[in-house]
């Protein structure tokens, strides 16, 4: 399986964070699942707060290892605040401050259909050992 992506892009999986340390192990293993598949993509976590470490320290690091082009996939379910308006203000940030780096934002994962129709699959087909009725 490849992926489109350029040897100098790295994807940054950007979540709210959380005081539980286990919050971030599905985050996590989005991010180790993407280097399965795709053993030379470089991939990152990064959160808002609560969880290091934060989107700046995360594009720094990137930005040691020679990338020059971050993909940043917001991992909200829902379109609220944070993803309207503190990572995008965060981005303008790094624009500002990094002007010969290349920022892709996308969209909220949330907002992507195959998302949409996944979440329903699992609803409607929830294995037996899933469900809160079987011990």
């Amino acid at each position: 399986m490849t992926t489109d992506l350029k040897p100098e892009t790295a994807v940054i999986l950007f979540a709210h964070g959380s005081r539980d340390p286990l919050w971030r192990l599905p985050i996590d293993a989005v991010a180790l699942e993407m280097t399965r598949q795709w053993p030379h993509l470089s991939v990152a976590c990064a959160f808002l707060e609560l969880t290091a470490p934060d989107l700046p320290t995360t594009v720094e690091h990137l930005m040691m290892q020679g990338k020059t082009h971050l993909r940043i996939v917001p991992m909200f379910l829902g379109v609220g605040r944070h993803a309207r308006e503190d990572l995008p203000k965060l981005v303008d940030d790094l624009v500002q401050a990094y002007p010969q780096m290349q920022f892709e934002l996308l969209p909220s994962i949330g907002e992507h259909p195959a998302m949409t129709q996944l979440m329903a699959q699992i609803a409607a087909h929830a294995p037996a050992a899933h469900r809160p009725d079987k011990a």
